[in-house]
C-alpha cells in the first residue's frame, strides 16, 4: 500500500477518499469544504508526487520526501 501515512490521516479525521494503486504508484482524490484534491505518485526514477492540497486551484510537484511534506500542509487544515 503507497501513501500509508496520509491514507491513515484522512481515516482518523473521518475525511471519505478513494485510492488507486497502479504500477508501484498510488493515487488518492478527496473533497474537503467543497473542493476537489488529489495526490498522485510519479513512478521511479523521478519518484515524487504531484498534488493540490496546498492550494485547490493549482497543483504542484513534491520531490525528496513528499508524502512528509505533503502530511504537514494537510495538518495545517483548519479542523475537519
Amino acid at each position: 500500500m503507497r501513501l500509508a501515512g496520509i491514507q491513515q490521516f484522512l481515516k482518523e479525521h473521518r475525511l471519505p477518499f478513494q485510492y488507486w494503486e497502479e504500477n508501484d504508484c498510488g493515487s488518492i482524490e478527496f473533497d474537503h469544504r467543497g473542493l476537489h484534491y488529489h495526490i498522485w505518485e510519479f513512478p521511479e526514477p523521478e519518484r515524487g508526487a504531484q498534488s493540490n492540497v496546498r492550494s485547490a486551484g493549482r497543483s504542484e510537484e513534491f520531490g525528496h520526501n513528499y508524502e512528509e511534506a505533503i502530511l504537514e500542509i494537510l495538518k495545517t487544515w483548519e479542523e475537519f
